[in-house]
């Protein structure tokens, strides 16, 4: 199981080092969610902390956008160094474009939905991306509770990439922890902020994601 902890609960004084720690704890991507305070009542992160994220980060970044019209953005957040880019498909009415636009670059294109949205219309483009993001709270704010409704997206989610022999990686962000974690059979990547940059056992908490069984 690779592991990608998530910025939105580190201490930001401190970045590089927060980086640095869950590197050397063992975790495989660094997670950063964006948000506009349009698509999601909240405001994060944006370009200046991903390329700082990029120039003291030894892993891959793996930037979640949450943002409306992301098409407009994405080859600035590629410029400022991410790897893996992930945008919503209610955000946008040009998927295919989004898509497109980040393997142009050489990067990786991810494809996320709301708990509300049926995970079916994400159909169309599994055979394009090379990720799918299925968030277990509403997006937005970090802390959350995980939403036990939605495992069932991953399952369908799995099956369909078996069934087709399909390589997209599926991910699973919101409410990530010890609890939770075991319920996402079929995964292949977990994202978890708080459990991780706020546990006093970092590495146990590192370790036990990546002890969780894909399917195979």
């Amino acid at each position: 199981m690779k592991v990608a902890p998530s910025l939105l609960s580190c201490d930001f004084a401190h970045l590089a080092r927060e980086i640095a720690n869950v590197t050397e704890l063992g975790a495989d991507w660094i997670h950063i969610d964006v948000m506009d305070g349009v698509f999601v009542p909240n405001l994060s992160v944006g370009l200046p902390i991903v390329e700082a994220a990029f120039r003291v980060s030894a892993l891959p970044l793996d930037v979640h956008l949450m943002i409306v019209q992301p098409e407009k953005y994405i080859d600035a957040f590629i410029k400022a160094g991410a790897e893996w880019v992930t945008f919503h498909i209610e955000a946008t009415n040009q998927v295919e474009t989004c898509i497109k636009k980040i393997h142009h670059h050489g990067k990786k294109a991810g494809l996320s939905l709301r708990p509300g949205t049926p995970v079916f219309v994400l159909e169309p483009y599994l055979n394009q991306v090379d990720l799918v993001l299925v968030m277990t709270v509403e997006p937005g704010f970090g802390g959350q509770t995980f939403m036990a409704d939605q495992v069932t997206k991953i399952q369908w989610l799995y099956e369909k990439k078996q069934l087709h022999q399909l390589p997209f990686l599926i991910q699973v962000d919101g409410g990530i922890n010890q609890e939770t974690a075991p319920l996402c059979q079929g995964a292949d990547c977990l994202v978890s902020g708080t459990y991780i940059f706020k546990s006093p056992q970092r590495k146990q908490a590192i370790d036990f994601l990546k002890s969780i069984r894909r399917k195979t």
